[in-house]
């Protein structure tokens, strides 16, 4: 009997082993799986071609391109892969491998940001004719919904109202492809040159975050250019800025991503400002902000972002950003500078 009982409990403790092997195994692969699908999620969605995108979304709509059609095109598109680029949005994850990710969620901040500048002027700016005008209805309902919090994950939904938006959005494109409806995109240059005075305070804000990477000693020029200048506060007139260790990536990606939506939205706007760009003879130098942003979105081969010192050994690849970054608000000033003259 004791022979009996023994063999009883090796047998037992044999079965154990192996369940708990298979429930290790199990595990194992569903880690690796996590990994997997995790790096596959992470990788940045390629871009897509204007022209094309103008004439698939007037299918229907229209026969021939209408001034307007081309940046409004690329606003839904653009939104459109924010939500169904692999993996969806994840900003709001709270399920692996979604929930560890952050490189990805910072770049859909970074195409957010530049999302919610063009709703916002095309119904400040581009749909009305002077500032006495009303305002389109449906950028009206459109932009409020752009603003819902990146990271709720519950009420309200990002997800659910970013792609009510797009369709508030594809309501007005709808409207200025149909020559009776008397919705309108006006392309003019004071229009443009207030957008763009955004994009250089966006663009601006990036330069000096991505450079900090390494830290810098600044002089404080906040009130610089104006003797009856003030401030809530008193400041110290030289200070440290260093981003830190933990953010040096995120910083990289958010600015990554919205690089990628203005390079969408700078090459629609050509096409539809092309008019008062000719006019302006500002073309080329439009081309150069482009071909900037373009730099900017160089396939990156090491795995993490390095933050090399700017003469060091190693690569520093929020200073790299930053050069080209820098260099497209430069020529965005330049820009502003053309269209302002008569």
């Amino acid at each position: 009997m004791v022979t009996e009982s023994s063999n009883s409990f090796l047998g037992r403790l044999g079965g154990s082993g192996s369940g708990r092997n298979l429930l290790i195994s199990v595990l194992g692969i569903l880690l690796v799986f996590i990994v997997v699908l995790g790096i596959y999620w992470s990788a940045e969605p390629a871009a897509f071609d204007i022209k094309e995108n103008t004439r698939s979304k007037l299918a229907g709509l229209s026969n021939e391109q209408v001034v307007g059609s081309a940046s409004t095109a690329a606003l839904i598109r653009v939104t459109e892969t924010l939500l169904d680029k692999p993996g969806g949005y994840l900003s709001n994850d709270v399920m692996p491998p979604g929930l560890y990710l952050d490189n990805i969620p910072n770049w859909e901040y970074g195409v957010l940001i530049q999302v919610r500048d063009l709703s916002r002027a095309l119904r400040e700016n581009f749909s009305r004719s002077q500032s006495q005008s009303t305002e389109d209805p449906d950028l009206i309902l459109a932009e409020p919904n752009f603003s819902v919090d990146s990271e709720s994950w519950l009420f309200p939904q990002p997800e659910s109202e970013y792609r009510e938006a797009i369709g508030f959005i594809e309501s007005y494109l709808a409207r200025i492809a149909s020559p009776g409806s008397g919705t309108q995109f006006y392309a003019r240059a004071d229009n443009l040159s207030t957008w763009l005075l955004n994009v250089e305070s966006r663009l601006g804000s990036f330069s000096q975050r991505l450079s900090a990477s390494v830290g810098q000693a600044r002089i404080n020029t906040d009130t610089s250019g104006d003797p009856a200048a003030a401030q809530s506060t008193p400041a110290q007139s030289e200070m440290i800025v260093r981003t830190p260790w933990l953010q040096i990536d995120d910083v990289f990606y958010e600015a990554r991503g919205a690089t990628w939506a203005l390079l969408h939205f700078l090459k629609a706007v050509e096409v539809d400002f092309r008019s008062v760009l000719e006019d302006k003879n500002a073309v080329a130098s439009f081309r150069q902000i482009i071909r900037e942003l373009e730099a900017s979105q160089r396939t990156v081969f090491f795995p993490v972002i390095l933050n090399g010192s700017g003469f060091g050994v190693f690569a520093n690849h929020s200073l790299t950003m930053a050069n080209y970054i820098s260099r497209a608000n430069a020529a965005i000033i330049d820009l502003r500078n053309l269209l302002a003259q008569g």
